[in-house]
């Protein structure tokens, strides 16, 4: 099993920066691949950021790229999701999830373990 919790998660203005972390434990001694989806109000969860096992490759949503960046410490069994220019509709819950799969995939189902979730608030 792998436990994943979520941290960072808050009330900013529109065009301010977070960072999210999501630490791991458990079966950390295997390396997986991680990512972060947020579901909104009312919304289902979306896929927004994805990093591969080897740190290689990197995925992300078209409503995020250019602004936020996804990476990872092997080493403190930590994924970040650094957050730039945010805007009122990233307001969601963020997920961290991992998978057994190396690659960096966006599909939800595709994902064995998840997070609580952090709650991100952007304001005007």
């Amino acid at each position: 099993q792998v436990q994943l919790v979520e941290s960072g998660g808050g009330l900013v203005q529109a065009g301010d920066s977070l960072r999210l972390s999501c630490a791991a434990s458990g079966r950390t001694g295997i390396n997986r691949a991680m990512a972060w989806f947020r579901q909104a109000p009312g919304k289902e969860r979306t896929f927004v950021a994805a990093i591969s096992r080897s740190g290689f490759t990197t995925r992300y949503a078209d409503s995020v790229k250019g602004r936020f960046t996804i990476s990872r410490s092997d080493t403190l069994n930590t994924a970040y999701l650094q957050m730039n220019n945010l805007k009122l509709e990233d307001t969601a819950v963020y997920y961290c999830a991992a998978r057994a799969g190396g690659d960096a995939g966006s599909l939800e189902d595709s994902y064995d373990y998840w997070g609580q979730g952090t709650q991100v608030t952007v304001s005007s």
